[in-house]
């Protein structure tokens, strides 16, 4: 009797199964372009763009920064003005459905995440002719920089910087877990959940994140179906990081409880899969996950400016060495 009970329950619930809401990019209407505070995709999406700018013309490299999942541009302002002040020019923008960009709380889809940054990599490239060009990633936003550099259409940078890229996917999670976010996913893709009392720490930096809970922009409770989107983001980027080519500086944080430990682990067998001596993995001590706004973070930025000016046979800024 309880068998059939629980086949009947499970048919049922089967039976009231829901789509994952995807909104991905409309079709082709319009030429892209990037203005002083947004840009422009073919699809018309308009899309929050800041910048921060030396004030010396002479711009000794580009980098376009992407931000983590629920978190928007403006994760980048500090670490901006810092490398500004030292000739490095930083861009970055509100991803589809983050930040003030379109359809906030709603999944875009890999293919529209990965196309965005392919599009604004040409643009500012076309502002910046001549001056190498660096991406740089925090957790979703390395990812999808994995993503946009792997495929048959991979952007052509000088160079990307992964700090605790998001590489959680199915293949590192049990099966019961794969599991119950398909069928939550399928049967109540629009419930939000806020992940309170997970006890997870993301930074020591407890200012910083009383800021973002208190920032109207930062998204606090999630839609199921959005969760959904990014295992399928990180399935992508973990199967990705075998094929990742040139100059690769990957960041790990000792005390990163958002990605674990097997997830990063995993991520590093797969690049051992393929030779690549311009790759450097550096893992911090005292770092967490928000590795670009920890307490220690100037000695992430002073890092960072080392291996972007070329000195990767010099003693790091953290002394971190691997």
């Amino acid at each position: 009797m309880l068998r059939t009970t629980v086949i009947v329950i499970a048919l049922m619930t089967l039976g009231a199964c829901s789509t994952p809401l995807v909104i991905p990019p409309g079709p082709h209407i319009t030429n892209e372009q990037l203005n002083d505070d947004h840009f422009i995709s073919p699809d018309g999406t308009r899309m929050p763009v800041k910048s921060w700018l030396p004030t010396n013309p002479d711009i000794k490299a580009v980098l376009i920064a992407l931000h983590g999942f629920n978190d928007y541009s403006n994760f980048f302002a500090a670490p901006g003005a810092y490398f500004a002040d030292r000739g490095i020019a930083a861009y970055a923008y509100d991803q589809r459905g983050f930040g003030d960009a379109p359809n906030r709380g709603i999944w875009s889809g890999v293919q529209a995440m990965t196309d965005d940054l392919k599009t604004i990599s040409h643009l500012i490239a076309e502002r910046h002719p001549g001056v190498p060009l660096f991406l740089i990633g925090e957790s979703m936003g390395g990812a999808v920089i994995i993503t946009a550099t792997t495929d048959n259409d991979a952007i052509a940078a000088n160079g990307i910087i992964l700090a605790a890229p998001a590489v959680w996917g199915r293949d590192v999670m049990p099966w019961y877990q794969t599991a119950g976010l398909w069928l939550s996913a399928h049967v109540m893709p629009g419930v939000k959940v806020t992940g309170r009392g997970l006890k997870i720490k993301p930074s020591d930096n407890i200012e910083m994140l009383r800021a973002l809970g208190r920032d109207p922009l930062v998204i606090k409770a999630t839609r199921i179906d959005a969760i959904y989107g990014l295992t399928n983001l990180m399935d992508a980027a973990l199967d990705g990081a075998a094929h990742i080519n040139g100059p690769t500086l990957i960041l790990f944080g000792e005390k990163d409880d958002i990605i674990p430990k097997d997830a990063s682990d995993e991520m590093r067998t797969r690049l051992s899969q393929n030779a690549n001596d311009n790759r450097r993995i550096i893992t911090y001590q005292n770092g967490y996950h928000m590795l670009l706004r920890d307490l220690q973070a100037e000695t992430v930025w002073r890092d960072i400016v080392l291996w972007i000016d070329g000195r990767i046979d010099k003693p790091l800024a953290s002394g971190a060495q691997k």
